[in-house]
């Protein structure tokens, strides 16, 4: 075939997709050729022609409807759909629409137009064959999920490829010698692209950073964040802003807010931690009552709106929490300095302050800026030797503020809030960043006691803003949402919960709480904990940032936020300065204009919590490199058609059986029972079985970790 020939297929393929984009835009018009070519600026009689050929074939095809001669329209109404596409190995996609009835909808690779996973397309639904799964392809890419991706540079003497880690990410990136930025043979980059040809297989692009010696941690760690989208540093302007701002308070600041100097005040954090975003602070009333203080730093007082420390904030939208490194929403200046409330220094602050009886009842409340001088930091080991020993440091306070916590957190429970404890892994690093041991991090009495009363001021501050308006009067607001959950998935997670002997009660929401709880109290410490926990979490539904007043599930709030970590999430600073401006009797903001901002903010919250993931994943088979023929024990924690999973019990460390590598019987996934079965001698592995396992092999560009089954 010639090449002439060749272009001239290319260019039909790629006007096809433009005629149908302008039926598309165009659904209730009938066009004839001589119309597109006018929409489409065309006036050269060869493409006109061709325009004529594309429309006569496309009416063969059902794609469009031949209405009057030579005039067409689309065949039916709704043939275009919007979605996302699902890439899958093979190359193949689904589409995942917007409407959660609505099935995926299958592409094949030669139909996809250069559409990569994530991208948000709009493509033509081929007519449904009866039993046939729905088929389309895409006709335009609406909005690229990503441009930039990490991979290896692989250099010849007159080109160069840039391979993705991406495993879909299907299409190496073709590199021009004079777009390398100095990039060597086989290091770790990241790479534009910033063209693709109709008529190219592969994309073409630029080396945008050079991270390093793929498998050092500094270039694997900075290669996550790259991968997920967070820059690996601040802009210039950005961080000459955050030195510009002055530290002093002056009086006329202080003459604003409500004075707590003289007022008993602490942190309690992390050990490793530099950002103290809150502080309590505790007095005993004449009257007998605890005035309680929630101060959250006042980030919003130092960031000024459309500011480029402002925006920069907004496209971070929060911090990033490797396993050995945090990659702060805001400057260090700001994030460790100026708004982090350090010890024995004047800090300026946004409060929820209470009073609270006996029972931990609130008798009154009080919200706005305050000014604190924290008496001292402590660490959550600190805090709970002293409820452990009753001595130490502000034990009174101490004591007095966990039996308070108790009581708030038992009537949160008796409300119909849920309690998941899932375990979190932590790795112990040698000074290169290499994982030498694993553990399961515990939540104690003092990570709950923060905890509950970060929950109180939260929930208050919601409540207060639902309040002051009603209807269409009602103040516009950032909400933490969180939906129930649907009926369907949490009916699969009650039966295979049965097969443990645990019964979920279906009959109201409260119920379902009250058994999910029990549920989680009596799987504490057993092989099952895990399984049925990561279960109950995925059968919820996933909380949200929004401007819509709803309620959160899993807490039993009616009207909940995010008011009390700002230094590490944007979406408190959006609260802060809408709280701020009801207490001086501003009128309700823009919903719209929120709206936007708190979907963004929900997006990058997922993405922060898909490449923390990534990094404990990472150093998982790290760990295991160096274990590789070392037997353990482990609890299968999923099952797919090729493999099944299982975790660790001594060290979490999540891997995969493939189903091929079982040699005494061929295995087939049964999906309804989270199993897969022998099929000659019937041999059953259900989630949730205890098993022997051998580290066969770990791949760590790949971060994966492949385990053999030892059969008895």
């Amino acid at each position: 075939m010639s090449k002439k020939k060749n272009s001239n297929q290319s260019f039909k393929q790629v006007l096809s997709q433009l005629v149908l984009g302008v039926f598309g835009q165009q659904a209730n018009e009938a066009l004839n050729y001589m119309q597109v070519s006018a929409k489409l600026n065309i006036s050269d009689k060869e493409s006109r022609s061709i325009i004529d050929e594309i429309l006569k074939e496309e009416s063969k095809k059902g794609t469009l409807k031949e209405i009057t001669r030579g005039k067409y329209e689309l065949h039916e109404q709704k043939t275009f759909v919007e979605g996302r596409v699902d890439m899958t190995t093979d190359g193949s996609a689904f589409i995942v629409t917007d409407d959660e009835a609505e099935s995926d909808i299958f592409v094949a690779p030669r139909k996809l137009r250069n559409a990569l996973n994530g991208d948000r397309v709009k493509i033509y639904v081929y007519e449904k064959s009866k039993g046939r799964r729905k088929e389309g392809e895409v006709i335009e890419i609406i909005k690229r999920a990503k441009m930039e991706f990490t991979g290896i540079v692989k250099l010849s003497d007159r080109f160069a490829f840039f391979v993705p880690d991406d495993r879909k990410m299907l299409h190496d990136i073709f590199i021009p010698l004079t777009e390398l930025s100095g990039a060597k043979n086989g290091v770790k980059a990241v790479a534009e692209i910033t063209d693709w040809p109709a008529d190219a297989k592969n994309p073409i692009g630029r080396i945008k950073n050079i991270l390093g010696v793929q498998g050092e941690n500094d270039t694997e760690m900075n290669a996550i964040l790259a991968e997920y989208g967070f820059p690996l540093k601040f802009p210039a302007e950005v961080e000459l802003e955050a030195e510009a701002i002055s530290e002093d308070i002056t009086e006329e600041e202080i003459a604003k807010r409500r004075d707590f100097r003289e007022v008993t005040t602490f942190t309690i954090d992390p050990y490793d931690a530099k950002d103290f975003d809150d502080a309590l602070s505790f007095k005993i009333l004449d009257n007998g009552h605890y005035e309680v203080g929630v101060h959250i730093a006042d980030v919003s007082h130092y960031i000024i709106p459309d500011s480029a420390l402002d925006k920069e904030a907004y496209d971070r939208a929060t911090s990033v929490y490797l396993v050995d490194r945090v990659i702060p929403m805001l400057p260090e200046r700001l994030s460790n300095g100026l708004c982090s409330l350090r010890p024995n220094e004047d800090k300026l602050c946004f409060a929820a302050v209470f009073e609270l009886d006996d029972e931990a009842h609130i008798i009154d409340e009080w919200f706005g800026k305050t000014i604190i001088h924290s008496n001292r930091r402590f660490t959550y080991e600190e805090v709970q030797e002293v409820i452990e020993t009753k001595a130490g440091y502000f034990l009174n306070e101490i004591e007095k503020l966990n039996e308070l916590a108790y009581k708030l957190r038992d009537r949160k429970f008796k409300n119909g809030a849920i309690s998941f404890e899932s375990t979190e892994v932590k790795f112990k690093l040698d000074e290169q960043g290499k994982p030498i041991g694993v553990f399961v991090k515990e939540r104690k009495d003092a990570h709950k006691l923060i905890e509950d009363f970060m929950l109180l001021a939260n929930r208050k501050v919601a409540e207060f803003i639902s309040k002051k308006g009603k209807g269409k009067k009602k103040y516009t607001f950032v909400y933490r949402a969180h939906d129930a959950p649907n009926p369907e998935t949490l009916g699969n997670f009650a039966q295979f919960a049965a097969r443990f002997g645990y019964h979920i009660n279906m009959k109201n929401d409260r119920s379902i709480a009250k058994s999910l709880n029990h549920l989680m109290a009596d799987v504490e410490g057993k092989k099952e904990q895990n399984v049925l926990t990561h279960l109950a979490i995925r059968s919820m539904a996933k909380a949200i940032y929004t401007t819509k007043s709803s309620s959160h599930y899993g807490l039993a709030f009616d009207h909940y936020t995010h008011f009390t970590s700002p230094i590490r999430r944007y979406p408190d600073v959006m609260v802060h300065r809408l709280l701020m401006h009801y207490l001086e009797d501003g009128q309700s903001a823009n919903a719209e204009h929120y709206e936007v901002l708190s979907k963004h903010c929900s997006e990058k919250e997922k993405k922060a919590a898909d490449a923390e993931r990534a990094s404990v994943k990472y150093k998982q088979a790290e760990y295991l490199k160096d274990h590789v023929g070392t037997v353990y024990t482990g609890v299968i924690s999923g099952v797919t058609e090729w493999g099944m999973y299982v975790q660790i019990i001594e060290n979490n460390c999540e891997g995969m059986i493939r189903l091929r590598d079982i040699a005494d019987d061929f295995y087939t996934l049964d999906e309804k029972n989270y199993a897969i079965i022998g099929q000659r001698k019937k041999k059953v592995y259900q989630l949730g079985d205890e098993v022997q396992i051998k580290v066969k092999s770990v791949d760590l560009t790949k971060k994966q970790i492949d385990f053999s089954l030892i059969t008895t």
